[in-house]
């Protein structure tokens, strides 16, 4: 807790397990993807300005959750070992484990004093165990605010799943409580990779084998929240529409942020300057996977430019840039990715895993939420309606940072979270080119 005094105080702990039992001991393995992100977890909170819970022990939202973990057995499963020493789901219906948990401010007086420090109370951070076969990856954080907030964190090991699928799950909770079909019911199993390119020393290869053999110095690392307005972003994409006329919401945030970072972090000896690229491939393939799709789709890519080029080129140029290399990555690509990943095994075991958010600068985009012009984010619908905001975490973050742009609740609005070294956060918040666009920030800390 670092000496501070939490608002957030967890005062009852029990187990939700599913409504149909799974059945025999079935298991399901870790991808080989889920074994590369196996150093990160993933949060995601949901706020509402009234809570929809009663005791919950009791509440029909509880039966609602029952119901739905039956659809996912790798959630309220156990973490095991295979004969190669390689992670697998043993699906045991163990169930998942509920926090309550009271916030001692009003929920708006939450919005406007807490910092990203404190938010992660808000949700479960627990580091895995050695032996996690009676441990839930799976974690929800049910937390109550003076006059009737409410926010929802739930949690898990990124091994299991990313942050779509934690959406999802959330989103699928919400439509079995509210007695409507599951939009996008849950498939567990990632399509074996394509066989091998002729040339396997792609790009991707390339990149993520350096990634495997960097270190990051450990620094403390802090998170801020910006919100923009559907407004604003319409306004920003038509004054560089001349540079990037097909830019998206995230190509210009990206570039914005990617170049403010840049300018406070200050000179230094390489010649260049990378970002990395976190793109969801689940729709991204020939034959596209399920929104459904419960696990990891994740593709990392790195973008470079001189620091010339940087320093002399404008949002506009620099947008185009992030938009030419999203649009141009190919599903070469992401197969390259998962064989490199398979190859790494000695002795049948997959390789220790690395950070994948680092050590260059990370932006990952969510435009994928976005389907028929409706933020999957902002769909969990409880009797307290829609959320008023949502927070995505990854944990162990290293390196240079991590920016996520997100789909707000409307139209071209997002919401975009920077992690970055302590002494750096502070320095973004009062950007001029940022705050230029007018946007809400939140948890950014005391002034």
């Amino acid at each position: 807790m670092d000496g501070r005094r939490s608002r957030v105080n967890v005062h009852s702990i029990l187990t939700s397990v599913s409504s149909r039992p799974f059945g025999s001991f079935k298991t399901c393995p870790i991808t080989q993807l889920g074994h590369a992100m196996g150093r990160h977890t993933v949060h995601v909170i949901f706020y509402y300005e009234k809570s929809p819970f009663g005791s919950f022990d009791v509440d029909p939202l509880r039966e609602s959750l029952s119901e739905v973990l039956s659809l996912y057995p790798l959630v309220t499963g156990r973490l095991n070992r295979d004969e190669a020493g390689n992670w697998e789901v043993k699906c045991n219906d163990a169930g998942v484990r509920i926090l309550r948990a009271r916030v001692d401010v009003t929920l708006n007086e939450w919005l406007r004093s807490a910092d990203g420090l404190e938010e992660r109370d808000l949700s479960v951070w627990e580091d895995m165990p050695e032996s996690p076969s009676t441990w839930s990856p799976f974690r929800v954080q049910i937390n109550d605010f003076e006059g009737g907030g409410l926010a929802i964190g739930l949690s898990c090991t990124h091994m299991h799943a990313d942050p779509t699928s934690l959406i999802l799950l959330s989103k699928a909770w919400s439509e079995a409580n509210c007695r409507q079909p599951i939009a996008y019911l849950p498939t567990f199993r990632l399509p074996n990779p394509k066989p091998p390119p002729t040339n396997t020393k792609t790009k991707t290869t390339s990149y993520l084998a350096a990634k495997s053999k960097t270190h990051s110095p450990s620094l403390k690392m802090a998170t801020a929240t910006f919100r923009f307005s559907d407004s604003a972003i319409k306004q920003y994409l038509s004054r560089n529409h001349g540079k990037c006329p097909d830019a998206t919401p995230f190509d210009l945030l990206a570039a914005l942020f990617w170049t403010r970072v840049v300018h406070l972090k200050g000179p230094k000896n390489d010649p260049t300057h990378s970002l990395s690229v976190c793109v969801d491939f689940r729709r991204l393939l020939q034959e596209p996977l399920p929104y459904g799709y419960f696990g990891n789709a994740l593709h990392f890519s790195v973008v470079s430019v001189s620091a010339q080029e940087m320093e002399c080129g404008d949002i506009g140029s620099m947008a185009e840039l992030v938009h030419c290399h999203v649009s141009g990555l190919k599903e070469e690509e992401f197969w390259s990715a998962l064989h490199w990943l398979e190859s790494q095994k000695e002795g049948g075991k997959y390789a220790v895993p690395f950070s994948m958010y680092g050590p260059e600068l990370t932006c990952v985009s969510m435009e994928h939420m976005i389907v028929e012009d409706q933020s999957l984010m902002y769909s969990q619908i409880f009797d307290s309606g829609k959320p008023v905001h949502v927070s995505c975490h990854v944990g162990n973050v290293e390196g240079e940072g991590l920016i996520l742009v997100m789909p707000s609740a409307e139209g071209f609005a997002r919401t975009v979270m920077v992690t970055l070294p302590e002494e750096e956060i502070s320095k973004l918040c009062k950007d001029q080119a940022i705050l230029c666009l007018e946007p809400e920030v939140l948890f950014c800390g005391k002034p």
